[in-house]
């Protein structure tokens, strides 16, 4: 499908859904009932574009970001990418498209490997993925990605534990990048940061989206960082979007309630 532009939709999803049951008490007994986390939720993402995903915690964000990925599987509904249905597509057929697209999680701490040091870490999914770089090359590719993100060698040989919470998610973005995506969900990658590391991260993945010709979902509750960052806004409320449109529709036009909440409860946020 194209927008109005005539820019090609990178990813479709259509009517997608998850339920959860309730869980089994401690005591024994069940409580009848399921959670619809994500209620027939359909959108595009177009090639190039960063649409913020923009919701008050517990909308069902991060479960349709992943299902997006197929890192959780939907109850129904359908994801193209590529004009491939992502749910029904074979286990060789997915490992090839997962090259194309990745995750950065919320946590810095929790995401990456304390035993690893960060030149593992990041040549991680290259090895995985068999990329015939040798060891030479992989070295080469390590270090370039850590010079994208804004690092530099000396961090190759070092532990996690032994950085800020800003460098890890850079460490983790390195990571990311490492297949070359042409799709990345960033699953509220600066909830965890303070107000100013944050700012550098969300611009930095500003610059990488330009560098790398990158098309984001960029996850978050903060509709200021929503609205820097992005070029088209979904707001999401109880597992719905409840209004899609340009971030100049959304911030100065709201149509629905729930969207004049969010713009009214969030002050604004200075991003240099």
């Amino acid at each position: 499908m194209r927008g109005e532009d005539g820019v090609v939709a990178l990813i479709e999803v259509r009517n997608l859904t998850k339920v959860f049951p309730l869980a089994e008490s401690s005591f024994g007994g069940r409580r009848a009932g399921e959670v619809r986390a994500v209620d027939d939720v359909s959108l595009d993402i177009y090639a190039g574009e960063t649409l913020g995903l923009v919701g008050e915690s517990g909308s069902g964000k991060s479960t349709l970001g992943r299902m997006i990925l197929r890192l959780l599987e939907p109850t129904s509904g359908a994801v193209h990418f590529h004009g491939v249905d992502l749910p029904r597509a074979e286990r060789a057929e997915m490992r090839r498209l997962r090259r194309d697209m990745q995750i950065i999680f919320q946590d810095p701490f929790g995401s990456l490997d304390p035993r690893y040091r960060v030149e593992q870490i990041i040549a991680e999914p290259l090895i995985l993925h068999g990329e015939a770089l040798g060891l030479e090359g992989r070295r080469r590719r390590v270090r370039e990605l850590l010079r994208a993100v804004g690092m530099d060698e000396s961090a190759l040989s070092r532990y996690p534990h032994e950085f800020s919470g800003g460098q890890r998610q850079r460490i983790g973005i390195a990571r990311a990048l490492a297949l070359r995506p042409k799709f990345i969900v960033a699953d509220e990658p600066v909830s965890a940061l303070d107000v100013s590391v944050g700012a550098q991260i969300v611009n930095l993945l500003q610059q990488l989206q330009r560098d790398f010709g990158l098309t984001y979902l960029f996850i978050s509750h903060s509709m200021p960082v929503v609205r820097y960052l992005s070029s088209r806004i979904a707001v999401m409320y109880r597992g719905q979007i409840v209004e899609v449109g340009t971030t100049e529709q959304i911030t100065a036009r709201p149509q629905h309630d729930y969207t004049r909440k969010l713009l009214a409860a969030t002050p604004e946020m200075a991003l240099p």
